[in-house]
């Protein structure tokens, strides 16, 4: 399977796929609205519409693995983003990225670009993965990268304007 075929379901509860994203630079990022790190909903947000009609896409995965710092069910996470921080990019519902559990999408994304000490686990919400034109994960960044950090690589990624 390549990430373009992953199943996923919208916020909204329609399965889908990735495959709308095919061409497109992506930064898939698990999220959490109790977080430290809940304020980068606001970078991401910036990043996406400084980009968007250059091909970039940020894909937002809740994640209540980390403290249970996304308790709400999906109405209330869409709720919530789109209140506080004008969210506009898309939003997916509430997934595991670690554990048995693991949504197949995140064990692909840890598959391919180990964290810290090559290890696969994602270590908190926030953690991001920057994926190009092709499919291919080219890296992976901890909660502590804030978006404006990731600038000059989607750039690169995505070429002239």
């Amino acid at each position: 399977m390549k990430l373009y075929d992953f199943p996923v379901t919208a916020i909204d509860g329609t399965p889908q796929t990735l495959n709308s994203h095919r061409g497109k630079v992506l930064l898939i990022v698990n999220v959490a609205r109790k977080c430290g790190f809940t304020s980068q909903y606001a970078g991401l947000e910036a990043l996406y519409r400084e980009y968007k009609d250059r091909g970039f896409v940020v894909l937002g995965f809740p994640c209540n693995q980390f403290m249970h710092q996304e308790p709400g069910n999906e109405a209330e996470i869409k709720q919530f983003c789109s209140l506080k921080y004008d969210v506009t990019f898309p939003m997916y519902a509430k997934i595991d990225v670690n554990g048995r559990g693991a949504h197949i999408l995140y064990q692909y994304l840890k598959a391919e670009k180990r964290g810290f000490l090559w290890t696969k686990a994602i270590k908190w919400n926030f953690t991001k993965f920057l994926v190009d034109r092709t499919g291919n994960v080219v890296a992976r960044f901890s909660a502590f990268t804030k978006p404006t950090k990731l600038k000059r690589r989607i750039e690169g990624l995505l070429g002239s304007p």
